[in-house]
């Protein structure tokens, strides 16, 4: 394939030159996918004459591939006419979801351009709940009847699948239009033309809910492996599928969201690269305040040990080794947890599993970093003598000791908050790693000047 580059300066070279048929000979091999991001870059001027002489099909589904802003610039650059027929020509819930990323006032605008029956399916589409399954999904399927024989499903599909998003499953429906089963085309091909559709039937199925959540729906995805999934309404009615190209930008967006909070910041909702700055700076601070407000308590902490830090300045070397090795195990646990709550790996039940492997993790991991605190503090004090002083070895077994009950902490604090938060119905991912460490960093301190007090009493305390 040539490179991006060299089709862009081709296909410029045929506008400008207003060569349409060569341009439009030229676009014929093109896939709608590959060509998207080639030309989402050209000049406005440009993409409107692509579109102009792309046929009508060609134009919708390359335009559902574009992103956002390059999609917005498409729609400056046609004529009313030629936006009408675009947006009539999307299907549902690639329209719905382009309609949903628009201002309130555009979205009326676009939707008053649709016939009247695109415009009720939009309606009925954008009626439902945001991140609700009703949203994302397509009235393009194919339903038969159950007394019909394979050649007469076959016929029906022949002549009403073209234009439908998927064939890969057929859905069977009664006279009123309920869901009895859905059944993949390839049984139907390998089937006796005058077998009666009700014999391909198992029954083994499942369905979603309109106002399910998106997570739901591609847990389900997930669950049963299907490339559609039907939905019905309370009546059990077929009223729509969703097809899993949907689950793919779903499973892409809930990813995406989850590494922004666990990062330590609010869900972006759009591109890095062209979110406002402001909004970015909006959503970013407000964690960025909550975890310096939770920071100032480590001062607090310290102000409360001021008079054995003088005592024993020694302690003080080691804070941020100590401190961070806690907040770096709540960390790992935390995204560890997080993750594997997502992929459905166990259940809110299982809590005290999880405690007990953190326990165990923990002080293993605790033991582990403890005993290289002790072997450097005891080499050091051997190849530098007086470095930490003539109680170097309580302050190694201080430390040491204190990386123990620090980590095993942390690791405690990283698996169960967010488990904590599932409970309470909020998103787990809102537990991110720097709120973990900051919440570590302040007990880690209490942990270490405890231990400290205990070991050093009567000596340099």
């Amino acid at each position: 394939m040539p490179a991006q580059a060299n089709v862009r300066a081709e296909i410029s070279a045929l506008i400008e030159h207003k060569d349409l048929p060569a341009l439009k000979k030229y676009l014929e091999p093109w896939l709608p996918l590959d060509l998207a991001p080639i030309i989402a870059d050209l000049p406005i001027e440009e993409l409107a004459a692509l579109f102009r002489v792309s046929s009508r099909e060609v134009a919708a589904t390359t335009f559902t591939y574009m992103p956002l802003e390059a999609q917005r610039k498409v729609l400056r650059a046609l004529s009313q006419d030629q936006v009408a027929a675009l947006l009539n020509a999307l299907p549902p819930d690639d329209r719905t979801a382009f309609l949903n990323e628009l201002p309130l006032d555009v979205a009326m605008q676009l939707l008053a351009m649709l016939t009247p029956d695109e415009l009720h399916v939009a309606q009925s589409l954008l009626a439902y709940p945001e991140h609700s399954v009703g949203r994302m999904m397509t009235l393009d399927y194919v339903a038969i009847r159950p007394e019909w024989s394979v050649r007469q499903a076959l016929d029906y599909i022949r002549e009403h699948g073209f234009d439908r998003e998927t064939l890969n499953m057929v859905y069977i429906v009664d006279e009123a239009g309920h869901l009895i089963d859905d059944v993949r085309v390839r049984r139907f091909l390998l089937s006796p033309l005058d077998r009666p559709v009700r014999e391909l039937m198992d029954g083994n199925f499942t369905m979603l809910s309109p106002i399910d959540d998106r997570e739901k729906a591609l847990e389900l995805f997930q669950k049963f492996d299907r490339v559609a999934l039907p939905v019905t309404d309370e009546n059990r009615k077929l009223i729509g599928i969703v097809t899993v190209d949907d689950m793919l930008d779903v499973a892409t967006e809930e990813a995406t969201e989850d590494i922004q909070k666990l990062g330590g910041s609010e869900a972006l909702d759009e591109p890095y690269t062209t979110i406002a700055l402001s909004r970015m700076v909006k959503k970013r601070a407000s964690w960025l305040v909550i975890l310096f407000l939770g920071e100032m308590l480590t001062a607090t902490a310290l102000k409360y040990y001021e008079g054995e830090l003088e005592k024993a300045i020694v302690l003080s070397l080691f804070l941020p080794l100590v401190v961070s090795s806690g907040g770096n195990a709540g960390s790992q646990a935390a995204t560890l947890v997080i993750r594997a709550l997502a992929l459905g790996e166990f259940k809110l039940r299982d809590w005290w599993r999880i405690m007990r492997r953190e326990l165990v993790a923990g002080l293993s991991l605790g033991v582990i970093l403890g005993v290289i605190g002790f072997l450097r503090i005891t080499i050091w004090s051997y190849v530098f003598p007086n470095t930490y002083g003539e109680h170097w070895l309580l302050v190694a077994a201080t430390v040491s000791t204190a990386l123990v009950g620090i980590v095993l902490w942390g690791s405690l604090m990283g698996s169960m908050l967010p488990l904590l938060i599932k409970r309470a119905g909020f998103d787990p991912a809102t537990s991110s790693a720097p709120f973990i460490a900051t919440l570590v960093d302040v007990t880690g301190l209490i942990i270490y000047f405890t231990v400290a007090l205990f070991i050093m009493r009567g000596t340099l305390l």
